[in-house]
């Protein structure tokens, strides 16, 4: 859970009930202009209080309320007089411990599915069509609105689809207005947002940097800070910020572990070094880090090796430093890491949530790390990072860039990874992203991994002959925040082109698979 330490904004607190969109709702609350943040649903009243939230949102999930062993809410956080929405799941807990009832009828709501506003639709749906297509996705029902609420809306199967309480600032609705299927969703977030809690729209990326810039140069003083440069957008966004905050005492090591995109080391070099004026050291560690992953193909275990290896490099390049650091009096003591929200939320720090994976920026560093840690971007989210990115002057080449994960190449290598299969696996991700830019397609895909299915052969023709090359994996998706994804779906043409061309030029591949996934139920990474 993050802690209100990290930021100087009073959080509206999604609650987690275990549904697969509570980070989506909190990406939702950001987009409204108010912070938020994850909590567990586990958390005591004490525990929310002590976080001083503005607003409260109570999530979905998939549990029945009336089940054994459901996930539950201390019944005092109603009672804190705290602005709360519920949603879905969430609705339903509301009716229940405020004295309404839920029920299941046999009557079933999944997707888009017609509502009806009850007058005016109060404060939480006022200014909305009297007639909207909402998302609904639940098997149980509020039969009967607690005692003093306003029913605000109904659909055929569900004559309590919406409630409302405007003396004690609490509401609820059945759909999810989080996702854009609920074609008012948003409207529905701004209303409670922004009308019922009051809340202002003062979260945006020039209070950002200000906030984090204080927070640098009070974290740092003036001590020395080394930053692992990948070329990515979040290290180099992170890296600009601290930058801005203490300038020279700032070095960018930019390590070459032989687990790059085709050609990434010269355009980091390059690009952003030539916008930033940041002072930047290249460290070849290629067969230092092929070395420490022989033999491994188990994922975790590669990125636990890929983030020891980053920090044994950093300990490296900090002996070559220490007489520059010596001659100021200051030694250095702090890394920058790139980590994002998302990264925090996945590796089970964002809201008490099992561990989807381990992040190189999380969960890969090693227990003797002898850095203290500099994370301006802990709190954000993928496309606010980019906007921080835009409002500190980094050229669109670099903020527009697709993600990359932290371990590189190292595991888009289904099995274990060798200088072979790695010089496979760049030059056919080299041809399929020039080929997505080709067709003016980069805007429109979240990002394209190109994984290579090591331990696998299939049987070919090639020149007349049969071969026994290895598959290689498309899996373009499309996202807002990685958080939810679902596979993008591509001109043939461009599929065809981007087919061919690998098994064509890239000698070793002789069959080229779509991932057609989404997420949930697959992650955006195959590892």
């Amino acid at each position: 859970m993050t802690s209100q330490t990290e930021t100087a904004q009073r959080p509206v607190l999604v609650v987690d009930f275990g549904a697969q969109y509570a980070q989506l709702i909190a990406r939702r609350v950001r987009e409204a202009g108010v912070y938020s943040e994850l909590i567990p649903h586990t958390a005591t009243a004490a525990e929310v209080a002590e976080r001083n939230p503005v607003g409260i949102i109570l999530s979905g999930g998939p549990s029945s309320v009336y089940e054994p062993g459901a996930p539950t809410l201390d019944p005092g956080v109603l009672e804190l007089g705290i602005p709360t929405l519920g949603i879905c799941y969430g609705f339903q807990v509301m009716a229940q411990q405020l004295g309404g009832e839920v029920a299941n009828t046999g009557l079933r709501e999944y997707g888009a599915t017609d509502a009806t506003l009850a007058g005016d639709g109060g404060v939480l749906l006022g200014g909305q069509p009297a007639e909207q297509n909402v998302w609904m996705s639940h098997g149980d029902q509020v039969a009967k609105a607690p005692e003093g609420f306003d029913v605000l809306a109904s659909t055929a199967a569900t004559p309590v689809a919406a409630f409302g309480n405007a003396e004690r600032n609490l509401y609820g609705v059945q759909w999810h207005p989080e996702v854009k299927h609920s074609d008012h969703g948003q409207d529905v977030l701004e209303n409670f947002l922004h009308k019922a809690a009051g809340l202002p729209a003062d979260w945006n990326s020039g209070n950002v940097i200000a906030e984090q810039v204080e927070k640098i140069r009070a974290q740092v003083g003036s001590g020395r800070v080394i930053c692992g440069l990948s070329g990515g957008v979040d290290s180099a966004v992170a890296a600009a910020l601290v930058h801005k905050a203490v300038g020279d005492q700032l070095v960018c090591i930019f390590v070459d572990h032989g687990l790059l995109r085709k050609n990434e080391r010269e355009q980091v070099e390059q690009d952003y070094v030539a916008s930033t004026g940041v002072r930047l050291v290249t460290i070849d560690a290629r067969d230092q880090f092929l070395s420490a992953l022989a033999g491994v193909s188990d994922p975790e275990q590669k990125r636990k090796i890929i983030g020891r290896e980053f920090i044994r490099t950093f300990e490296q390049a900090e002996a070559a430093l220490v007489a520059e650091a010596a001659a100021d009096g200051e030694p250095i003591r702090f890394l920058v890491q790139g980590t994002l929200y998302p990264d925090v939320v996945e590796s089970g720090g964002g809201a008490g949530t099992a561990n989807i994976k381990s992040h190189h920026n999380v969960g890969g560093l090693p227990e003797d790390l002898q850095f203290e840690l500099v994370e301006p971007l802990r709190t954000l989210f993928k496309d606010e990072v980019r906007a921080i990115g835009r409002e500190l002057g980094l050229p669109e080449v670099i903020v527009g860039r697709q993600p990359f994960p932290g371990p590189g190449l190292g595991i888009r290598i289904v099995g274990e990874v060798t200088a072979d299969r790695l010089a496979i696996l760049q030059d056919a991700d080299a041809i399929a992203r020039e080929e997505l830019t080709k067709a003016g397609l980069d805007d429109e895909i979240w990002q394209c991994p190109v994984v290579l299915l090591a331990d696998v052969r299939s049987v070919g023709v090639q020149g007349d002959g049969r071969t026994y090359g290895h598959p290689i994996v498309l899996r373009p998706v499309s996202s807002e925040d990685a958080m939810t994804a679902d596979w993008s779906r591509l001109p043939y043409d461009v599929l065809s082109k981007i087919s061919n061309r690998i098994t064509n030029e890239v000698r070793e591949v002789n069959r080229v698979v779509l991932d057609v996934t989404s997420k949930p139920p697959g992650t955006i990474e195959w590892e």
